[in-house]
């Protein structure tokens, strides 16, 4: 009798693996787990995930790119002259200089806030010493409130002194709608382009931008904020592409169990 049983159970479970299996082979020239729908969601599942890897690595590179910037600012700092010396390699770097400012082509950089309070970032060409040129990102000056055209008055230092900064890309950027308050021969602009400047008054610019960080008397703000890499934002993205990934490998198996379900003949 319990023989009987025995083979009787074995007999129910060969017919529920061949059900099974039946289930994924053709049926009236169809698959119940349908092979082009199945190839598009490996196919989202493989992008997505590789893409989160990207967004990871880029996140790695910018850690090591802040650690980097950390070291150059508190390193010995680099000589500047008339050479000049690519962005790439002296970004983020400590950097000096010797020379004289060039008051009579200030810039006034709109829109730069300091501590709730509105004002400018002073941008001054600085003649070398031992001749060539560069842009310096003085310090934030405060708005005069009655007449936002009036520049409230600060000292220069005359003659030559030691400039200490960081070479940054540029002054800072803020947002604007168009060019029109950044066009060219204005005191007051938005935003300065290095290379553009540079045609504009006729001097052989270095192509980047040194933020004081020394003090030479002239009552300027030079409470800079840190650098920003943006290391969050990729690993935001990180885990948003990981988990439409997630997503769509769930979905891919809840249809196909769905369409395993389904009777041979539907």
């Amino acid at each position: 009798m319990h023989g009987a049983n025995r083979t009787t159970a074995i007999r129910k479970e060969e017919d529920n693996y061949r059900t099974s299996l039946s289930r994924w082979r053709l049926a009236g020239g169809t698959m119940k787990i349908r092979w082009l729908p199945a190839l598009l969601v490996l196919a989202v599942v493989a992008v997505t995930i590789r893409l989160g890897f990207w967004q990871r690595d880029r996140a790695h590179q910018k850690e090591a790119l802040q650690e980097s910037i950390v070291r150059y600012e508190h390193a010995m700092p680099v000589d500047v002259g008339a050479q000049p010396v690519p962005l790439a390699s002296i970004e983020f770097h400590r950097v000096r200089a010797t020379g004289r400012f060039m008051p009579e082509l200030a810039v006034f950089l709109d829109n730069r806030p300091y501590n709730d309070q509105p004002g400018f970032y002073v941008v001054m060409p600085f003649k070398l010493a031992g001749g060539g040129y560069v842009l310096v990102n003085r310090g934030w000056l405060p708005r005069n409130v009655a007449d936002r055209e009036a520049i409230e008055p600060f000292a220069t230092p005359a003659g030559d002194i030691e400039v200490v900064g960081i070479a940054r890309a540029d002054a800072s950027r803020a947002f604007e709608l168009g060019e029109g308050g950044s066009a060219p021969h204005q005191k007051i602009r938005q935003n300065l382009d290095v290379a553009a400047y540079a045609k504009e008054i006729g001097l052989a610019l270095q192509p980047f931008v040194i933020q004081q960080t020394s003090d030479d008397g002239d009552k300027l703000v030079r409470d800079w904020p840190a650098p920003t890499t943006g290391v969050e934002r990729n690993y935001g993205y990180m885990f948003q592409w990981w988990g439409m990934a997630a997503a769509a490998l769930g979905f891919g198996l809840y249809a196909a169990r769905r369409a395993a379900k389904k009777p041979s003949g539907a």
